[in-house]
């Protein structure tokens, strides 16, 4: 993974664990135990799921680019898919609170999307990759 996809990744990533540990300190005053193991259970998925979408998708600019916009919509699909899945699968368990768990969910969600845009929008990415050969034709 270049520098500038690291440093996306990273920018994104430490604002969403700070919203996930904050959710876990509140889920757990407000719900116990369970609160909080359904919010750290939250931040988890999100940081997986959306960590490896954008892996997927840098991989997809690099290796495939004119294929990159519909690869986005696929993948953000996808994971709103899977996480419905995975929710209507512990909707009724008893290992965490469902409701902490949805709430931090939502907002982990939200702050990986303030977070990357924010540093996609601070970036500066190259719309031509320069010629690497030196030579001007």
């Amino acid at each position: 993974m270049p520098s500038n996809d690291v440093r996306i990744l990273a920018q994104a990533a430490v604002p969403t664990a700070a919203v996930g540990a904050i959710a876990a300190v509140v889920s757990g005053v407000v719900a116990g135990g369970e609160g909080a193991i359904g919010a750290g259970v939250a931040t988890v998925i999100v940081l997986l799921f959306m960590g490896l979408g954008l892996y997927v998708l840098q991989r997809t600019a690099t290796s495939l680019p004119h294929l990159f916009q519909a690869m986005g919509l696929m993948l953000y699909a996808a994971q709103i898919l899977l996480l419905f899945v995975f929710v209507a699968a512990f909707k009724h368990t008893t290992l965490f609170n469902p409701r902490a768990f949805a709430i931090t969910l939502v907002a982990a969600t939200l702050a990986w999307i303030g977070a990357q845009t924010r540093a996609h929008m601070k970036s500066k990415i190259l719309y031509v990759e320069p010629d690497k050969s030196g030579h001007s034709s």
